[in-house]
């Protein structure tokens, strides 16, 4: 099982830009599609983003589509994701989880991190 690490949160301005970065030690990283939650005080939790074991296949949630990308660095055992034109509602604990493909379906994902907390305000 992985052992998940997300790093990058802060305090931004809307419209600035922040990179999530998710890493493990393990070698087998590169089994695992990874994915970003996140989740906003009094919300659930939601899915954000997901990358394949490859790098080939990536999916977003509507509300991040042309401003998130995430991307994968399997030598660094590191996934990371860029958000640009942040905007107040991206604020939240933003957590990467480990599962062998991007399912739909959060609760299949495991070794979850302790998350890194990112709020935009002005």
């Amino acid at each position: 099982q992985l052992q998940l690490v997300e790093s990058g949160g802060g305090l931004v301005q809307p419209g600035g830009s922040l990179r999530l970065s998710c890493a493990a030690a393990e070698i087998t990283f590169d089994y695992f599609a990874i994915g970003w939650f996140r989740q906003a005080p009094g919300k659930e939790r939601e899915g954000v983003s997901c990358i394949s074991s490859s790098g080939s296949f990536t999916n977003y949630t509507d509300s991040v589509k042309g401003r998130f990308t995430i991307s994968r660095d399997n030598a660094e055992n590191t996934v990371y994701l860029q958000m640009n034109s942040l905007k107040p509602e991206d604020t939240a604990v933003y957590y990467c989880a480990a599962h062998y493909f991007c399912s739909e379906a959060g609760a299949d994902f495991r070794s979850w991190g302790q998350g890194t907390q990112v709020t935009v305000s002005s």
